[in-house]
């Protein structure tokens, strides 16, 4: 219905993608990337972090590795 699951809904979902640390949370652009802090922090898991250059910044540095085909 667009709304965010229960808190204690979204305890079950996230605890085991970020029993390793807190991840750093990315996506296109770091828009669509805040859904995922705001549904950590409404679960009461922590504030997250956002790389906020996320996967455009990333892959426009000239200075990275590109694959030739």
């Amino acid at each position: 219905d667009g709304r965010f699951k229960s808190a204690a809904a979204l305890r079950s979902v996230w605890p085991p993608l970020i029993a390793s640390g807190q991840p750093v949370h990315y996506c296109g652009s770091g828009v669509t990337a805040c859904h995922n802090l705001l549904a950590v922090a409404h679960a009461g898991l922590g504030l997250g972090t956002l790389y906020p250059g996320s996967w455009s910044e990333w892959s426009s540095d000239p200075a990275r590795p590109q694959a030739k085909v």
